[in-house]
């Protein structure tokens, strides 16, 4: 009898794995990608941003704007920095606390790098212009980060700062609902509105 009961409880654990498998694994993920096909397919599908055809990132993830020896490129915007060279498969921060030397002394780096790039003072640097997101993946910078870039992208476009601002305040994206977390430049969508109006740098 023993033997027969463990069989028979054997055999529905079995079932119910398979049922969970199904249900969890299979149906409710098609559930969740259809509904979400219906109601917003640009972000089901990562919100990638295509130009000429072509798909140049994601409105949702940031990326860098540098040469191919990685130094930034001055034509354009910079993101803030990431701790995981802007990649999705590896997002993730420094794990470093502000007891950290290490943390100090990269942040240090970075504001005299941010400062001497865009010809202000390191008082001048916000930031998010030294410091990465949780993620390294953010799409945004602030608007401080952005004002501070406006005078050396308008010299090597050969553009007035003021209609360089006028681009940066078109990328600006308010609060969520009016009230949840803080303003930012999203800077891919910035950077393609330059490449529009002034052409494509280099």
């Amino acid at each position: 009898m023993s033997a027969l009961r463990s069989g028979r409880q054997l055999v529905a654990a079995v079932r119910a794995l398979l049922l969970a498998t199904v249900v969890l694994g299979l149906v409710y993920p098609l559930v969740v990608w259809g509904f979400a096909q219906l109601v917003a397919p640009a972000r089901a599908d990562g919100s990638l941003v295509s130009v000429d055809g072509g798909i140049v990132g994601s409105s949702l993830i940031g990326q860098a704007f540098v040469d191919a020896d990685g130094d930034p490129l001055p034509e354009y915007f910079q993101s803030r920095p990431s701790a995981s060279d802007y990649d999705g498969a590896a997002s993730g921060g420094s794990n470093l606390g502000p007891n950290s030397s290490d943390l100090v002394d990269a942040i240090t780096e970075r504001q005299s790098q941010v400062a001497a790039f865009n010809g202000v003072t390191p008082a001048d640097v916000p930031a998010d212009a030294v410091t990465a997101s949780a993620s390294g993946l953010d799409p945004g910078i602030s608007p401080a980060y952005a004002a501070i870039q406006v005078a050396r992208v308008a010299a090597a476009r050969g553009a007035s700062e003021a209609d360089i601002e006028g681009l940066v305040t078109e990328a600006t994206h308010g609060r969520d609902l009016g009230f949840i977390g803080a303003a930012y430049v999203n800077v891919l969508e910035l950077n393609l509105a330059l490449d529009e109006r002034y052409g494509t740098a280099g």
